[in-house]
């Protein structure tokens, strides 16, 4: 069974990964998860304003002497840098999801090793949480919970949000609703409230990110 590592922009998504998407691979046997921060500078983590950010970390794990690894992303389409691969080509495809899979289908090209494969989160992490509403139930006030219930009775997935605008944006939704919304603690509480079942069963892109993962960590 390979190791998995996953390139991740903030503690947020380095966290879920620990806790929501590391235990769910442990249960299919794959039991080597982590996730790599994206290296901005010599001594910095985190965040991604250049595409060479990511390139550059992906490449640093190709470095070591093992082979029995897949690298992979988790990175928001929301404000991707506008020098990812192809981006001016890709940002002409009006429909968001082809959009996003010739985003990914670039990235590969750029990278050109069979141990890696990207993945672009539509739209951001908090996408996630609106899976199902008893997360926001359990951790939010009732006023607060019955704004989100609102927003999930819109769309039929999590995935189908609108954010044509900023504030538009699942995350900024959060905070209008609640402004003094914790990221990382709150978000990765909330996806843990809402299990992940709930969410591979509701997102059908991020269920097919962890399913090509458990495919390729289980490859000979």
């Amino acid at each position: 069974m390979k190791r998995v590592y996953i390139v991740v922009e903030g503690q947020t998504e380095q966290e879920f990964v620990n806790s929501v998407v590391a235990p769910y691979l442990n249960t299919l046997g794959i039991y080597s998860v982590t996730p790599i921060l994206i290296r901005t500078s010599r001594s910095g983590r985190g965040g991604m304003v250049n595409y060479m950010h990511l390139e550059n970390t992906v490449r640093m794990l190709f470095r070591s002497p093992k082979t029995d690894f897949i690298v992979t992303t988790f990175i928001d389409f929301f404000r991707l840098p506008t020098n990812m691969p192809k981006y001016d080509e890709c940002s002409a495809i009006a429909d968001k999801d082809t959009r996003i899979d010739r985003l990914e289908a670039a990235i590969n090209e750029a990278v050109d090793d069979r141990r890696f494969f990207a993945y672009i989160q539509k739209h951001e992490f908090e996408a996630l949480l609106f899976s199902d509403n008893k997360g926001f139930e359990y951790y939010f006030t009732n006023e607060c919970a019955k704004e989100t219930g609102k927003i999930i009775s819109d769309y039929d997935s999590p995935e189908d949000i609108i954010n044509s605008l900023p504030s538009g944006a699942p995350s900024k939704r959060l905070l209008a609703i609640k402004p003094d919304y914790n990221k990382v603690l709150e978000g990765n509480l909330i996806a843990l409230g809402i299990g992940i079942d709930i969410i591979l069963a509701r997102c059908s892109r991020f269920a097919r990110w962890i399913k090509t993962i458990e495919e390729k960590a289980k490859e000979e």
